[in-house]
């Protein structure tokens, strides 16, 4: 996993006093870095267009303009006039080189956004909103400098967004970078070193980003094993049966030596799943919330009350009772939706599902910092997962997922891997990694997927 930070201001302070390093040594090397980008990966005299804001991101545009010269057919645009020292002094020596600055915009191989950065902290005007919109229509290669403009630094869209194919972020990853809202506009991260080795300008961070390589399968270790090895993973059947048995089917397939569906009415299941009416003794994992609304509330709290690990998921969440077992052994995977009503219900906030998308991670740390027994997995285009004051993202979400049934699968996985003895956080990881490589990895279109090829896919990791 890598390090995320809320701002680098104070890592850029830090690289000042204590390694010595200038504002203008780590200039040259953000330029150095877009510049290394370029050569590798686009042919000599391509035409590249620079478009230069204000600020110090405008001064990684224009120092990038010298660095090309001469090798790439490179213009400058300037949204507006260099206002900060550096970036003063950055077109001066682009001055003395006599590149080429012009008026009109024109479609190049290569546009590089150096217009903000992460120093948006107002409203668009006009002329950057078409300025930005007319980037756009451009069948261009687009390199965004630090974040793309349009997104301030929370991560928030108040308008039009410069849309990048690649995102170059200066020093270390920013958590701006990993709202739902701006994920079409971040294309492909990549952190750029700036005159020292990113683990050496990092420092120490509660808020990381998940690899692939943090996702730890249950592959089976040894022979000397029977099915209860694997634990006994009950599911809670509501009245809307699917979201049970897809539940069921999930954590079958993940692993868990024994899968259980509780009901009291007869179920049409695979001949591998057993049923109940009553949680089996030898139970390991929980899973509950799904499709349950013909629970009375009695039951419900019989089984919440119980010393077994959970899963709480759906409908659960607009029930108060659950605020009294908010526990070391619960896991909670609302939607956001289902997150709102937990806000509400708790006292932390009454917002609508627009304020929250614009501030999930502050919602979260809220929430957990009132809750810090229980672990969260907030769902999303970026899976949010926090534990206390630590915040995990899984960035690996598409579209492909947003299909009925597919948060069923994801609580099946993470029951599954409770009953196989994991821990909730990394249940939650490798679970929710699983679900979106799985996603990922699914061939046909995009808007075909069903749960049981969600299953399928997850058998093939």
């Amino acid at each position: 996993m890598q390090k995320i930070f809320d701002e680098v201001n104070n890592l850029d302070k830090r690289a000042y006093e204590k390694f010595l390093l200038s504002e203008d040594i780590l200039m040259e090397h953000a330029a150095f870095s877009i510049y290394t980008y370029i050569r590798d990966n686009f042919k000599e005299n391509s035409t590249v267009l620079i478009i230069c804001g204000s600020g110090n991101n405008g001064a990684d545009g224009l120092a990038l303009a010298r660095l090309l010269y001469k090798k790439y057919n490179v213009k400058i645009y300037l949204a507006s006039n260099p206002k900060s020292s550096m970036a003063k002094i950055q077109y001066q020596r682009v001055k003395s080189l006599d590149i080429t600055i012009i008026d009109e915009l024109f479609e190049a191989d290569i546009l590089v956004d150096c217009i903000f950065g992460t120093g948006l902290n107002k409203v668009l005007n006009d002329n950057n909103k078409s300025l930005i919109s007319k980037l756009n229509s451009f069948n261009s290669f687009k390199i965004a400098c630090d974040i793309p403009s349009g997104i301030n630094n929370l991560g928030q869209i108040e308008s039009v967004v410069f849309k990048a194919d690649l995102t170059l972020t200066m020093g270390a990853l920013k958590l701006s970078l990993f709202g739902d809202m701006v994920k079409d506009f971040v294309g492909q991260i990549k952190v750029c070193d700036l005159g020292i080795q990113r683990e050496v300008y990092e420092v120490e961070a509660d808020k990381f980003l998940l690899e692939e390589s943090d996702m730890k399968l249950p592959f089976r270790d040894k022979n000397n094993s029977h099915k209860g090895t694997f634990g006994h993973t009950n599911i809670i059947v509501g009245s809307k049966k699917g979201a049970g048995i897809i539940s069921s089917s999930s954590a079958f397939a993940f692993g868990s030596g024994l899968v259980t569906a509780i009901s009291k009415e007869e179920l049409n299941l695979p001949h591998h799943i057993m049923q109940d009416k009553k949680i089996s003794q030898n139970c390991t994992a929980i899973a509950i919330g799904m499709g349950l609304f013909d629970y009375k509330k009695d039951d419900i709290e019989d089984i919440l009350r119980t010393d077994i690990l959970k899963v709480i998921d759906a409908d659960l969440f607009y029930e108060k009772l659950i605020l009294k077992y908010l526990d070391e052994k619960v896991v909670l995977t609302p939607h956001p939706k289902e997150f709102i009503s937990l806000l509400n219900l708790s006292k932390i906030a009454d917002v609508s599902i627009e304020e929250l998308q614009k501030n999930r991670f502050l919602y979260v740390e809220k929430f957990c910092k009132k809750y810090p027994k229980i672990v969260l997995l907030l769902k999303g285009t970026n899976v949010i997962i926090a534990q206390k004051d630590k915040i995990y993202i899984n960035s690996f979400g598409n579209s492909v997922l947003s299909k009925g049934g597919s948060g069923d699968v994801l609580s099946g996985l993470i029951a599954s891997l409770l009953s196989q003895g994991y821990n909730r956080l990394e249940a939650c990881i490798t679970a929710s990694l699983a679900h979106t490589k799985a996603s990922n990895n699914y061939s046909k279109n995009n808007y075909s997927l069903s749960p049981e090829d969600l299953i399928e896919e997850i058998r093939d990791l």
